[in-house]
């Protein structure tokens, strides 16, 4: 079993970021917090042994984090790049574990899609030159999340995991573009957007060691 002190760890630097750092200016320590946060994630998968594309997956994930720790305007494109991977990595993992399409998926599928759709239409006129890679970027994790809802019910926190995930980019997607605020509040959108992201990835990550 994985020594428990890495999943403290990775709780510790989830907390410590996203309480004290998240609205701090980009620093060394910054991204260093950050990245430990779900770089532990990605050395538990390693370790477990049989996680390596989950193992990779985390890794570019961290990888995403921490570009974006620094200067949105300078690193946002190499942070979405990374995420990208990480999205087209995780659908062949969760893939592989995935049960024929019902009619709750199909359900899902079609408020996944049409909740994307709804994002990237109110998005579109505020994205400039990035409307094409958001695009291509919403497209992958739509594809990641609908991998998800095909898993078993077993796999439920990874379920849950890749729709938090998905949350926590639609509420930083409108910050980011439109300036749009959960009630108006920079803290309480800051803590969205973390808490969802980290707990989606151990939820992905807790759901597809564990099964």
């Amino acid at each position: 079993m994985t020594d428990p002190r890495l999943w403290a760890l990775s709780g510790a630097s989830a907390l410590v970021y996203g309480l004290i750092f998240s609205q701090r200016e980009p620093s060394a320590l910054r991204t260093l917090i950050k990245g430990c946060a779900v770089g532990s994630l990605a050395l538990i998968a390693y370790l477990e042994g049989g996680g390596v594309l989950l193992a990779i997956a985390l890794a570019f994930c961290t990888l995403g984090d921490l570009f974006l720790a620094g200067d949105p305007k300078r690193w946002l494109r190499p942070g979405l790049g990374a995420f990208l991977v990480g999205h087209a990595i995780y659908l062949p993992l969760l893939g592989a574990h995935g049960a024929s399409p019902w009619l709750g998926f199909w359900i899902g599928a079609l408020a996944v899609g049409a909740a994307a759709g709804l994002m990237l239409r109110a998005l579109w006129p505020s994205l400039g030159d990035l409307r094409w890679p958001v695009s291509l970027y919403a497209v992958a994790i739509v594809c990641m999340v609908l991998a998800a809802l095909l898993l078993p019910p077993r796999f439920w926190p990874a379920t849950v995991g890749a729709l938090a995930f998905m949350a926590s980019d639609a509420i930083l997607s409108f910050d980011l573009f439109k300036g749009a605020k959960l009630l108006g509040s920079p803290r309480l959108t800051a803590w969205a957007v973390w808490f969802l992201y980290w707990g989606g990835q151990v939820g992905i990550c807790w759901g597809m060691l564990g099964a």
